[in-house]
């Protein structure tokens, strides 16, 4: 009897060791994926610049907060449930003194020179547009 209680407990030994390997791998595959999507994310998708009216800059958020804004690109622009709506452009900044800068030129033309990332996280901001400089256009 002695002799089957070792064999039982032998394959318990045996099968805990495999489970446990196999979570550690689960782990680290997920670990790896996470960095692997946030830094694909980050990636810089396209660079330019727009220009227009500086409607709005704010910074919000309930937890995380970040700097947002709206930019009015002129003209109209249809869509099937509105109908016509004013063409608005919506970014976010990181940089405090760009967000500064923006403050000052609220209700003036400006060109925003930004660079749209695959994904933002919410920690960055709202979209996907992130300006990095701003200039008046007289």
């Amino acid at each position: 009897m002695s002799e089957f209680k070792q064999v039982i407990k032998d394959g318990a030994g045996t099968v805990g060791g495999w489970i446990k390997r196999f979570f550690v791998i689960l782990l680290t595959l997920a670990i790896l994926g996470g960095a692997g999507y946030l830094w694909v994310c980050n990636w810089t998708y396209s660079d330019g610049t727009r220009a227009g009216t500086l409607i709005k800059i704010s910074y919000k958020g309930v937890v995380l907060k970040t700097y947002e804004g709206q930019l009015n690109l002129g003209g109209f622009r249809q869509n099937a449930s509105d109908g016509v709506s004013g063409n608005i452009w919506e970014f976010s900044v990181w940089d405090d003194e760009v967000y500064r800068t923006l403050q000052n030129y609220e209700g003036k033309q400006v060109k925003l020179y930004y660079r749209e990332k695959y994904k933002a996280m919410p920690w960055q901001g709202d979209t996907n547009y992130f300006i990095y400089e701003v200039e008046e256009v007289k």
